[in-house]
């Protein structure tokens, strides 16, 4: 009989320990450590077993390179956050919050894919996703369906029918036989991702795992997973809201600069092409509070709306209370508005909201978190089609930013007449027909605008 014996593993890091520990010793996180059951003297059988030769060291000038042919699908905010496509072999792992749209959108990938599909469910029934599907309104005829969790069955199944693309829909509900312990615990999530990477790299076919997140907000099981596989995807938003962001953490075969924005909808997820047109409103004129910015999300320049709030404060600690912004942050805006422009603000209550249910952490939104501040606090609309886009220093300082001229051309394509941004850039300004107002101080913002 097999000897069983307890190791601690740690959900963070994967460091094994022989006792519990309230620290782990790698990572140094604290209650990290899961009891699992690791058998000795059972033979560790690989799940996946491909017919290529074993590998042998080739020096690297002997390397045959080829150029990679990426698969193309047809959704395209996808395909930018990818690179242009899936890479063959590769092993994309997609994380998000429940309700948020994961299945929904690889659905959506699979029934448009030009090629066979193979959707792997471990927690719905094949009726239940063709019912989904057909809310979708789109339909493939080589999408194949199994519902199935143990992976030696599911690569049983694979062999036969040969996928050009592979879903599995999640990580944590595969179970690997040799493995004695549930699914979803570490040794799972590690051993289940191991043997699709091997199966992926022998065939050449893509697989997309969706993965659970933590109460953290991170991927559920170890830390590892993340660095064993090829692309990182998460998927965000407020299943409360309408907008969705896909952003990639970690890409090997391109960027992770760039986002992709969707919308949620009763036919599904749909891809936002001009976010700026949804994101402002235009119909806040002359209502105070309100300031446009113009922010970048990885490469793509958009405009969005911030709306403050500053009223008395009733009770004796004045509120500071952001959505979509850093809490912080707004701080340190508020001290540098008291100290360096005279603003007392101090018993006053301010709250921040970013439309859209979008979070954001450009810096080049400070100078448009000054202007909505100031617009409510002396109930003085900012009138005309005015945007901003700068970074305000502890000193007052209006800072240079990043993609100046991305902002540039992204407001005047919007037609915004004037755009305020730090007087430290070395703009032409002849070229571009929107007005460019330059501030070195945040004073000369309160004179320009407010005075």
């Amino acid at each position: 009989m097999a000897k069983q014996k307890s190791i601690f593993n740690c959900t963070q890091c994967g460091t094994q320990h022989s006792k519990w520990m309230g620290q782990c010793q790698g990572c140094k996180e604290w209650n990290t450590l899961v009891e699992e059951v690791e058998i000795k003297s059972k033979p560790d059988p690989r799940a996946w077993s491909g017919e290529q030769a074993a590998a042998k060291p080739i020096r690297i000038e002997d390397v045959e390179h080829h150029s990679v042919q990426r698969f193309p699908i047809q959704d395209f905010e996808f395909s930018r956050v990818l690179g242009g496509g899936v890479v063959p072999g590769s092993v994309t792992l997609l994380g998000g919050e429940p309700g948020i749209g994961k299945s929904t959108l690889l659905l959506q990938l699979a029934l448009s894919f030009s090629g066979t599909v193979a959707y792997i469910s471990g927690e719905e029934s094949p009726s239940q996703i063709k019912l989904r599907g057909e809310r979708i309104g789109k339909a493939v005829s080589e999408l194949y369906l199994l519902s199935e969790t143990k992976t030696d069955a599911i690569f049983n199944h694979l062999k036969s029918v040969r996928p050009h693309l592979v879903i599995v829909d999640s990580i944590q509900t595969l179970h690997v036989p040799h493995v004695e312990s549930t699914p979803g615990s570490v040794a799972q999530i590690r051993e289940s991702a191991a043997s699709f990477i091997r199966y992926a790299k022998e065939t050449g076919t893509p697989v997309l795992l969706i993965g659970h997140i933590n109460k953290e907000g991170s991927i559920a099981g170890p830390k590892i997973l993340e660095h064993m596989v090829d692309v990182v995807l998460q998927f965000e938003g407020d299943p409360n809201l309408l907008y969705r962001i896909l952003r990639a953490h970690k890409n090997r075969f391109g960027s992770t600069h760039e986002i992709g924005l969707y919308t949620m909808e009763q036919g599904g997820l749909y891809g936002v092409e001009n976010p700026s047109e949804l994101l402002v409103t235009k119909q806040h004129d002359g209502l105070s509070g309100n300031a446009v910015a113009v922010m970048v999300e990885g490469v793509r320049p958009m405009l969005i709306e911030l709306q403050a709030l500053c009223s008395t404060a009733v009770y004796g600690t004045p509120q500071r209370s952001t959505t979509g912004f850093d809490t912080r942050r707004l701080n340190m805006l508020l001290a540098v508005l008291e100290k360096r422009c005279g603003f007392r603000l101090g018993q006053k209550d301010v709250f921040l909201n970013v439309t859209g249910g979008l979070k954001v952490d450009d810096p080049g939104l400070d100078l448009a978190v000054v202007a909505a501040i100031l617009s409510s606090n002396g109930d003085d609309p900012i009138t005309g089609k005015v945007c901003f886009a700068g970074e305000v220093g502890l000193t007052g300082e209006v800072r240079p930013i990043t993609r100046v001229e991305q902002r540039i051309k992204e407001a005047e394509k919007l037609g915004f007449e004037t755009i305020y941004i730090s007087g430290h850039h070395q703009i032409e300004k002849s070229h571009y027909d929107i007005a460019i107002v330059g501030l070195k101080k945040i004073e000369e913002l309160v004179q320009a605008q407010f005075l």
